[in-house]
């Protein structure tokens, strides 16, 4: 991950970070990257991107198992034959 220095960031917003990085229970950074993501319209919410994840697995197709895939077993036994 990169990552980003600010220099002469004025107290009243270092501390106002501060306070709201406490009420989130987050690190200072993390609250900085939350506050920045939200500002720049970037979805960071984990739990909201493991569902978006779930859903696009639970509609993606199903490999068919008469496809040209391989089978792993033969695959192995090949493998240890050499």
């Amino acid at each position: 991950m990169t990552s980003l220095q600010v220099r002469e960031l004025p107290e009243n917003i270092y501390l106002k970070l501060q306070e709201e990085a406490k009420k989130e229970n987050r690190s200072l950074a993390q609250q900085a990257v939350a506050v920045l993501a939200k500002g720049l319209d970037l979805e960071v919410n984990p739990k909201k991107r493991r569902e978006e994840l779930l859903k696009m697995l639970r509609e993606a197709p199903i490999i068919d198992q008469d496809s040209d895939i391989p089978d792993p077993v033969q695959l192995i036994r090949e493998d240890r034959e050499r």
